[in-house]
C-alpha cells in the first residue's frame, strides 16, 4: 500500500432509482452513451484515472486539483446542454464532489479520509453541480474561471468535523448578497445538550442579549448569505448580543441524534444559554420557534426578560381542529419523503411556498437551497413531525414576561 496526495472526484447520478423505474433500458443506454462520449474523454484529457464505477456513478483520481475541477466542469456543462430538451423528471444529471487529500493506494483502488470527504461532498451538490472542499477551492481559485459560491461549513454523514464547501452550477449563481461585517465577526462554538447531542451555536454583537429559538431548518453560516435571513440578522447584531443555534437534526449540529422532540429542544436552549453565559435575556421565537419560546418562558421565568414572537403559533398542524390542516400535513410529509433529494426543485418549492407564499423568486430560491443543504430527508421528516405535534395553548396563558 502507498499513500500520496491525490485529487479525488466522486460522481453519482441524481435520482437514479426513480429514473431506472421509469425507463430502465433508456437510462442504461443514455448512461453508456454519456460515458463513451462525454465523461470518459473529459477525465482522460485531464490526465485522470477512473478507479471504479457503480451502476450510477464513479470514483476517479487526478494528479492535480485543477485538472479534477476542470474535468468536472466540462462534464457538467456538456451534460447540461445535451439534457436541456429532456423532460425535467426524466433528465439525467450528476452530482460531483471533489476533495484534495492524502489517500491510500492499494493495487488499483484508493481509500481513506480524502475519498470519504469527496463522496460526502457529492451528496450535497446540487444536481448538475459540483461541490469542492475548501482546500480544493483555494488551490484552483481564479485559475479556471469557474465561479464557485461559498456554502459555509457543512455537516456531512460519518465525518466528525464540519467541512467548508464551495459550489458550482452550470447557471452559476453569484453570491446572493454581499457579506456583511457582522457575519465576519461570528465564531461558531459547540456545546453538549443533556442527552449528549452536539449543538452548534454562535453569538455576535453587543448589548442586550437575545436568544433566537430554533425554527424550520437553520444554518448558522449559510443564513448570512440568504436574502431571507441576513438583513434581519445583521440589524439584530448591530443592536444586540444575538445568540443563535442550529437545532438538532440540521445545520452544523448533529444530524442524527437519538431523540428529536419538544423536550429535547428545551434542553438544547438551556445548553446554549449556559454555554453563551447568558443570565437574563430576550427570547425571539419565529414560526414554530414561537411555541418553543412560550414553553421556555413559562418554565424558566427567571432567565427570560421578555418574549418576541414573529409568525408563531401555539398548535402544530396535527393539533388544530381544521381537517384541512391534516390533509396539508400529509401532503407535505409525502413531499419530504418522495422529493427532498429530487433533482426537480418543484418538490421543495411547494414546501417553500407554504412558508413564504408571497416571496420574490430570489428569496424563495434562497429558502429552497437553505432547506436542501441544511439537513437530509430523514432528519427533515423527524423535525416536521415534531413541529406538527406541538401544543402549548395551555402554557400560553401562563406567560408572565412582557411579550410582543
Amino acid at each position: 500500500m502507498e499513500r500520496r496526495l491525490t485529487a479525488v472526484l466522486v460522481a453519482d447520478m441524481a435520482a437514479y432509482s426513480r429514473l431506472m423505474e421509469l425507463d430502465e433500458d433508456g437510462v442504461i443506454a443514455r448512461q453508456k452513451e454519456y460515458r463513451r462520449e462525454v465523461i470518459d474523454p473529459a477525465i482522460a484529457i485531464r490526465n485522470g484515472r477512473i478507479v471504479k464505477t457503480t451502476g450510477d456513478g464513479m470514483l476517479a483520481e487526478f494528479q492535480s486539483a485543477q485538472d479534477a475541477v476542470q474535468a468536472a466542469v466540462d462534464i457538467q456543462e456538456t451534460m447540461s446542454r445535451r439534457e436541456a430538451e429532456s423532460i425535467p423528471d426524466k433528465r439525467i444529471t450528476y452530482r460531483v464532489g471533489i476533495n484534495l487529500g492524502d489517500v491510500v493506494h492499494d493495487e488499483d483502488d484508493i481509500f481513506g479520509d480524502g475519498v470519504n470527504v469527496a463522496a460526502r461532498l457529492q451528496t450535497i451538490a446540487e444536481p448538475g453541480g459540483i461541490c469542492v472542499s475548501d482546500l480544493v477551492h483555494q488551490t484552483v481559485n481564479e485559475r479556471i474561471g469557474a465561479p464557485f459560491r461559498d456554502m459555509g461549513r457543512q455537516r456531512v454523514k460519518n465525518i466528525s468535523r464540519p467541512i467548508r464547501v464551495w459550489q458550482w452550477t452550470p447557471k452559476a449563481k453569484s453570491e446572493m448578497i454581499e457579506p456583511v461585517e457582522e457575519a465576519l465577526q461570528q465564531r461558531v462554538h459547540y456545546t453538549t445538550s443533556e442527552d449528549g447531542t452536539h449543538i452548534a451555536w454562535a453569538g455576535v454583537g453587543q448589548g442586550l442579549p437575545v436568544l433566537k429559538a430554533p425554527n424550520w431548518l437553520n444554518h448558522l453560516e449559510y443564513e448570512w448569505k440568504s436574502p431571507c435571513w441576513a438583513p434581519m440578522l445583521a440589524e439584530c447584531a448591530r443592536r444586540f448580543q444575538l445568540v443563535r443555534f442550529d437545532q438538532r437534526g440540521n445545520g452544523l449540529s448533529d444530524w442524527d441524534p437519538d431523540i428529536i422532540s419538544a423536550d429535547a429542544m428545551q434542553q438544547d436552549m438551556n445548553a446554549v444559554a449556559d454555554a453563551a453565559g447568558l443570565g437574563r435575556f430576550a427570547l425571539l421565537g419565529i414560526s414554530q420557534g414561537g411555541a418553543f419560546s412560550i414553553r421556555y418562558a413559562v418554565e424558566n421565568p427567571e432567565r427570560v426578560k421578555c418574549l418576541i414572537i414573529l409568525g408563531g403559533y401555539v398548535r402544530g398542524r396535527l393539533r388544530r381542529p381544521d381537517p384541512e390542516q391534516k390533509k396539508l400535513f400529509d401532503m407535505l410529509t409525502n413531499t419530504i419523503t418522495q422529493g427532498w433529494g429530487s433533482p426537480n426543485p418543484v418538490f421543495r418549492h411547494f414546501f417553500t411556498s407554504s412558508f413564504i407564499p408571497d416571496a420574490s423568486s430570489g428569496i424563495a430560491d434562497s429558502f429552497d437551497e437553505l432547506q436542501r443543504i441544511a439537513t437530509n430527508p430523514d432528519a427533515a421528516l423527524r423535525l416536521w413531525r415534531m413541529n406538527a405535534e406541538i401544543d402549548v395553548s395551555d402554557l400560553a396563558t401562563k406567560v408572565q414576561v412582557p411579550t410582543l
